[in-house]
Order: C-alpha cells, then sequence, then structure tokens
C-alpha cells in the first residue's frame, strides 16, 4: 500500500525588529503593556523574541497559500497597529540600518537567559531577524529524505530574500549580513545528509545524553525537521520586508518539496552534494544575492540567477498549479527585476547621499523606507 501524500500545510513565522518612530533607532526595552497589547490581538501567536526589541509572529497550521497570506497580512498589521499607539513601528528587515547591539537587553525568560549564559557575546549579538516556513512532512523519513534533497536549492532561496545589507551604520558589503552574524553560533548552517529519521534521531540523542542540548530544537540549521511539530523547517532566509515576496520564496519551498515528493515516487532523486559545494553557493548567495549568479553544478560552472530561476518556474509549474502557489512563484520575476529588500535599502541610501544628505540621516531615510514597505499592501486594521 502506497505511503498517504504528505500534506504539505504551511505555517511560517517572522520576527520584526521595533523601532522608534522618532529617532528611527531600535528600541532596546520596549514597554511591557505594548508587548501585551500585541499578544492580546492574537493569542498564541505573537511572541516576545531574544532580544526585547524584537517581536516574533506565527500563522497558524494554514491549508494553503492564501490562508498564509490572510494570516500573516493580519498578524503584520495588527502587531503595527499596536505599536504605533506607542510611537514604534515594525520593520521586517534581518538587520537594523545603524542599530548597536551592545544596548540591547534580552528577553527575561528560562529559556533566553540559558541562552545568554551559553552562548556568550554571539548571543547578544543577535541583533538579526529570520523568516521560518513549516511545510507540512507527515512521515519522518520521508520529512529526512527531502531535507536531504532540498539542501541544494536553499541559497536559491535566500537570494530572493535578502534584507541585511547594513550592520551598525555601515554597508557590509554582503546582501545578508544576518547570516555571518548567525554563524557565529553552534549547530548552524546547512546539516549534514541523513540516511533515516533514526540516524537523525540517534545524532541528536548523543549531544542531549551528553547533556550540551536539551532537545532538537537546539538545532538551529538552515533546515531541520521541527523538534515540536510534524514538519520540515526552512529557516535559511532574510525576512522580507514585502509580505507578498515573504509569500514568494514560502512558494518556492513548499513547491521544492513537492517536486522532489513528486520525482521521489517515479524512483528519481535530486543529485546529492557535498556540503563543501553547497556552503560556496550559500556564501554566493549572502555575498552578492543574485547579482553574481549560482554554480550550476550540473553544468561545472556560475550560471545567472535569472537563467535559473526561469529553470525553477519550469520545473516547478506542475506543483505550483497543485498548490494554488502560481503567482507566488511568477513574483519572483519581480523580485529579480526590481531587486529584493537589500538593495532597495542600498538604492535609497545612495539616493540620499547623493542628493546631499549625511549618513546619519541617509540611514534613517532607509528606516522610513523600511517602515513604510513592512505595510506595503495591507489593508488598515478594521476600526483603525
Amino acid at each position: 500500500m502506497a505511503a498517504p501524500a504528505p500534506s504539505f500545510t504551511l505555517g511560517i513565522e517572522e520576527e520584526y525588529l521595533l523601532v522608534d518612530r522618532q529617532t528611527r533607532d531600535i528600541v532596546p526595552d520596549p514597554p511591557e503593556d505594548m508587548l501585551e497589547a500585541c499578544a492580546a490581538v492574537a493569542p498564541e501567536q505573537v511572541h516576545p523574541e531574544f532580544l526585547r526589541c524584537q517581536i516574533e509572529i506565527g500563522t497558524r497550521v494554514c491549508a494553503d497559500l492564501s490562508e498564509a497570506r490572510t494570516e500573516l497580512a493580519r498578524l503584520r498589521r495588527s502587531v503595527a497597529d499596536v505599536a504605533d499607539r506607542y510611537g514604534l513601528a515594525p520593520i521586517a528587515a534581518s538587520t537594523h540600518p545603524f542599530a548597536v547591539w551592545l544596548p540591547q537587553k534580552h528577553t527575561n525568560r528560562d529559556r533566553y537567559n540559558m541562552l545568554a549564559r551559553d552562548i556568550g557575546a554571539p548571543a547578544r549579538r543577535l541583533m538579526i531577524c529570520g523568516m521560518h516556513v513549516h511545510a507540512g512532512i507527515e512521515d519522518e523519513n520521508l520529512r529526512i529524505d527531502l531535507m536531504n534533497q532540498v539542501r541544494y536549492f536553499l541559497p536559491h532561496l535566500l537570494a530572493l530574500s535578502t534584507s541585511s545589507p547594513f550592520w551598525q551604520g555601515q554597508d557590509s558589503g554582503l546582501k545578508s549580513y544576518r547570516l555571518a552574524v548567525w554563524n557565529e553560533l553552534p549547530r548552524t548552517g546547512m546539516p549534514e545528509e541523513y540516511q533515516s529519521f533514526g540516524e537523525f534521531q540517534q545524532q541528536v540523542g548523543a549531544l542531549v545524553d551528553a547533556g550540551v542540548i536539551e532537545d532538537a530544537t537546539k538545532l538551529w540549521w538552515d533546515i531541520r525537521p521541527s523538534g515540536r511539530f510534524p514538519t520540515l523547517e526552512m529557516r535559511i532566509s532574510d525576512i522580507c520586508t514585502r509580505l507578498d515576496d515573504t509569500l514568494t520564496v514560502a512558494a518556492f519551498y513548499v513547491c521544492l518539496l513537492r517536486m522532489l515528493w513528486r520525482l521521489r515516487r517515479g524512483n528519481v532523486a535530486w543529485r546529492r552534494y557535498r556540503n563543501l559545494l553547497l556552503e560556496e553557493n550559500r556564501w554566493r548567495a549572502q555575498r552578492y544575492g543574485f547579482d553574481a549568479g549560482l554554480i550550476d553544478f550540473g553544468r561545472g560552472g556560475i550560471v545567472p540567477y535569472g537563467e535559473l530561476l526561469e529553470e525553477l518556474i519550469g520545473l516547478l509549474r506542475e506543483d505550483a498549479e497543485a498548490l494554488g502557489c502560481v503567482e507566488a512563484i511568477e513574483n519572483a520575476r519581480g523580485i529579480v527585476a526590481r531587486g529584493t529588500s537589500a538593495h532597495r535599502q542600498v538604492a535609497v541610501y545612495q539616493e540620499a547621499l547623493a542628493a546631499g544628505a549625511t549618513a546619519e540621516d541617509a540611514l534613517k531615510l532607509v528606516v522610513d523606507w523600511l517602515i513604510g514597505e513592512t505595510l506595503h499592501g495591507l489593508e488598515p486594521a478594521a476600526g483603525g
């Protein structure tokens, strides 16, 4: 009897930085009643993050991308409306253009206190935000097999999502400086290949038995079997400033998984590559976004990202139609045409400098742009 198809349900988590509308700087210690008001708007879906200047939202389990859109739009808008009453605003960016990490305070919770104690300074530097996409893959061994295969495409997803070109007032030269910060932590980067869910559990168990981690949630890889849900969780991407771009990255991810599952039914598997090669494309996406292409290991050379994207759109057509993701997938062409958030942030900064602004004022204009783009295309909340 054939195993049932995965549900390919979606769950999306986004982390935002909270900024002061007047200074445009991060708020190291936002009012406690503001955080409580945000949580009250969407119980169990809005949470504090490691740093108090951050707030995290998470959708419910969504049957499809349309439902995920509705959930994300509601949550983004709700957090923004509450923050606005306190003179604050959320920005969907993986780094702040000029904030300094040293004054930031971490949230006083057991989990976060333990993280700060165990990791030290690298944890205190985590003034970064990400986006995580959960895809429902109920069969445990299938979850591992698809993780092994989809690793190849993670740099392609990162390149579409970059939103962290600045760090502490400097243009880093990277499209995703977030990963440079994140890489300082243990158990990050590309996971190894596992032969089965049992082997994965055995490896995790060795760390648990040694007393260095409590459970699999302390694995902070670019992709991982969730330690809490029957999902495969993609974590490599920056947070997209525009909601439509978030949905495009999520759509690509779930369609890639469906494509790999579809091929697997015909006893076909995507060719595996060692982490040495996968990490090189990860670095190219981190450094250049999609500007300098990625390595196509089948062809043995660097291929322009636009060409790779068109191949992917064609490859995923059947899956995008089955999952109702065609429009979201095709929106990737628009991202490449106008640039990701990282491209646009740098452009706003450079244009302001060219117009005579100081570097400080130019960076504040980038924050203003981020505040607006975070709510791009979202309707005001009812009664707002």
